[in-house]
């Protein structure tokens, strides 16, 4: 193992999954999750991509959208990813 990599302890269905994902994907595990890990933003990277998204209506608009019209655009994007993603939701 180079100095740089770690291993990582998952289920052996954790496991099986993750190679039937990668295979489909034509991919490795290994792949699979560094994919992952550098493609999915943290809570604080979605709040920060929040609160730029804020400024740039702000700025369109020449004001900030009513909590209303947020609440609505977020609960939008929330069923738009869960129709493609199942269950995961945006913060």
């Amino acid at each position: 193992m180079a100095a740089d990599e770690t291993s990582i302890k998952v289920s052996a269905a954790a496991r099986d999954r993750l190679a039937r994902l990668a295979a489909e994907q034509g991919t490795t595990i290994r792949s699979l999750v560094e994919e992952l890990a550098q493609n999915t933003p943290t809570q604080a990277e979605y709040a920060e991509r929040a609160e730029l998204a804020r400024a740039e209506l702000a700025s369109a608009l020449g004001g900030a959208p009513s909590p209303e019209a947020e609440a609505k655009a977020r609960a939008l994007l929330e069923r738009l990813g869960g129709a493609r993603h199942g269950s995961q939701t945006a913060a």
